[in-house]
């Protein structure tokens, strides 16, 4: 236990041969309970994770009979750490590049009623020369992309590393989302982001120590086509988001001033594309000044909106 409170430890595993034996024996006492979820491995992980409870009664092994995705892995191990009563449910990777000394770090702010979930981020202060150096130069372009759309779908505009996986949440939280609609492949920390923000839910980045081991897979991200697969669930989670929590569980009218500002803005653009082309191309009117003053009316006036909605969505989510 950690303050009396029970704290459960969940790791999303698949095919961790080589490195879910280092990430258990790296465990420290202040976990009282250890869930290796196997999403459906093809190696020799689960003998592996067998043998190491053989010595360490606290690791339960739960297998997927097909993958679900890490997501998937999570939610799993969410819902069986919260039937056990467990506190505070604490999720790393089983690739051994998450310290788990730092543990306390994202425990304390939640038994301090300070937030609900807390999430590593690698750039925070005394970390972000340490993780510059260590992270590749294509995945660090990569991740601040991804947080600057995370951003904007889940209204968490002061977090960043949304990608990172090192996480803990509070029972509370696992109890009240409603996890069967959430996104179970790869892109799931972003979703959770959604989810959390749309139950109102607080979250803290909290720094951590970025490690890469070399020689091991680094990351699931493979820049375009992670972001052609990731992008549709941002833009789905932020309309749902929307409607959920301005709409469903309160109201207010930022959502009004987002929806005006997707139909002023594309249009105002739309249009003046026209004007230039109907006179470049075709010879027309073209931009004449009543209609560059009513294009630049729509664009100015839609950008306003989407400004005003964000800058009300942003408080919103502090």
């Amino acid at each position: 236990m950690y303050r009396d409170k029970k704290i459960a430890l969940v790791i999303p595993a698949h095919n961790e041969e080589k490195l879910i034996k280092p990430t258990l024996e790296s465990v420290p006492e202040v976990i009282d309970t250890i869930y290796v979820v196997d999403d459906k491995s093809t190696d020799n992980q689960n003998e592996v994770v067998r043998e190491c409870a053989k010595k360490d009664h606290r690791i339960h092994l739960i297998v997927h009979e097909k993958n679900l995705g890490p997501g998937g892995a999570i939610i799993s191990g969410y819902l069986r750490s919260s039937e056990d009563n467990n506190d505070i449910t604490v999720v790393v990777g089983g690739d051994h590049q998450m310290p788990l000394h730092e543990v306390s770090h994202f425990l304390d702010p939640l038994i301090d009623e300070k937030a609900d979930y807390t999430k590593g981020n690698r750039f925070l202060l005394s970390k972000f020369e340490d993780t510059l150096r260590k992270m590749p130069k294509i995945r660090l372009i990569g991740n601040w992309i991804i947080t600057a759309l995370t951003k904007i779908a889940s209204g968490y505009y002061k977090t960043m590393d949304v990608v990172d996986g090192y996480t803990a949440i509070t029972k509370r939280a696992i109890d009240i989302i409603n996890w069967k609609r959430a996104w179970k492949g790869y892109g799931y920390p972003m979703d959770f982001l959604i989810r959390l923000n749309a139950y109102g839910f607080k979250i803290i980045d909290i720094p951590r120590t970025a490690i890469y081991l070399p020689g091991e897979k680094q990351s699931q991200i493979k820049g375009f086509s992670y972001m052609m697969k990731v992008s549709p669930m941002l833009i789905r989670g932020f309309f749902w988001r929307l409607k959920f929590k301005y709409l469903y569980i309160n109201f207010h009218p930022l959502v009004f001033f987002y929806y005006i500002s997707f139909v002023l803005l594309p249009t105002g653009l739309i249009y003046s594309t026209y004007l230039v082309v109907d006179k470049l191309a075709y010879g027309g009117i073209g931009v004449t000044s009543s209609r560059a003053i009513f294009a630049a009316l729509l664009i100015i006036t839609g950008l306003l909106f989407l400004l005003f909605a964000m800058l009300f969505d942003m408080e919103e989510g502090k």
